[in-house]
């Protein structure tokens, strides 16, 4: 009866870490996205201040990484088209072909969302935000009105637990 009521507690302890690993994936990786977002907010202060809008228009596509002072432990750095496979989970790298900042999830079966077919991961770009005046699709230098940048998820994506 003693091993039972162990056991039982035991199943119960081991679920419970899970859960608590995978909150603290997704805090970890909310944190970080949530940093680079300040960052970028701050460096298009600054080329508000200056007004240099093309200033800001060139930080399109670029590693939000390098906005910060300094970057996460698990930051692999700038690679060129890496296949995801190879890499360890639980990292973070800017792919330099795709413009991309991309979070490699740990904790696989909790996260849903992401590009269909590849490893689970969240994918983070830097994009324009603007009033799309002429409704084409695009910005249009003079035409539209630029009102900013933002860190934006390339795909939709959610945890469970």
């Amino acid at each position: 009866m003693v091993i039972v009521i162990i056991s039982i507690l035991l199943v119960v302890a081991i679920s419970r870490l899970l859960a608590l690993q995978v909150d603290a994936e997704r805090v970890a990786l909310e944190t970080v996205a949530g940093t680079l977002r300040s960052a970028i907010g701050i460096k298009i202060a600054e080329y508000i201040v200056r007004q240099d809008m093309a200033g800001m228009r060139r930080l399109e596509g670029s590693n939000p990484m390098n906005r910060l002072a300094e970057v996460p432990r698990n930051y692999l750095g700038e690679l060129d088209a890496p296949d995801p496979a190879t890499l360890e989970d639980g990292n973070w790298y800017f792919d330099t072909r795709a413009r991309t900042l991309v979070y490699l999830v740990h904790n696989k079966g909790y996260f849903s969302g992401g590009a269909a077919g590849e490893p689970p991961r969240a994918r983070f770009a830097i994009r324009l935000v603007y009033n799309d005046r002429n409704g084409n699709g695009v910005y249009d230098a003079g035409v539209d009105a630029m009102e900013g940048l933002r860190l934006a998820a390339l795909e939709s994506y959610r945890w469970t637990n």
